[in-house]
């Protein structure tokens, strides 16, 4: 299902951290490596892809969480809802949790990703399956690919 009009509005569980998406994901996907299991406390995480340029926070401000490490998990500092992530060296986009856009019913995650790590029971309607993570150089196909099934 194609994404809704945007921009598209969102928060965290409590409110107090408001988020705007303004440009169409470039991928949807979902994780199953162990880290994502524990931060999200689920089988696998989601992801949506967004361009840096059409994301915005625009109310609170979010903390980092998770391992603080080079790739920044963003937070709200209050209820901890896990929102978003910066991956290291890939500043023009934002992996944000689909979940926490007010109408997340168009999401369905188009990759998955250490599928190496899942647990036996968990399943994606994912159209391409990896058992870590693409070659860098298959993301520009992967990203044409679900424009395309998004037209």
């Amino acid at each position: 299902m194609p994404i809704p009009s945007l921009p598209a509005e969102g928060g965290c569980r409590c409110g107090r951290v408001r988020l705007r998406i303004s440009a169409k994901p470039l991928l949807t996907m979902a994780c199953h490596c162990t880290g994502c299991q524990k931060m999200s406390s689920s089988a696998y995480s989601l992801s949506a892809a967004i361009p840096a340029d059409g994301f915005e926070i625009t109310k609170g401000e979010p903390v980092i969480g998770g391992l603080h490490g080079a790739s920044k998990h963003y937070f709200c500092g209050y209820c901890m809802s896990w929102m978003f992530t910066r991956p290291e060296g890939l500043d023009w986009f934002v992996n944000l949790r689909p979940t926490m856009l007010d109408d997340p019913a168009w999401f369905t995650p188009f990759v998955e990703t250490w599928t190496s790590e899942k647990l036996p029971w968990a399943e994606t309607p994912a159209l391409h399956s990896y058992a870590a993570l693409s070659a860098f150089e298959e993301y520009d196909g992967l990203v044409a690919e679900y424009a395309k099934s998004q037209a």
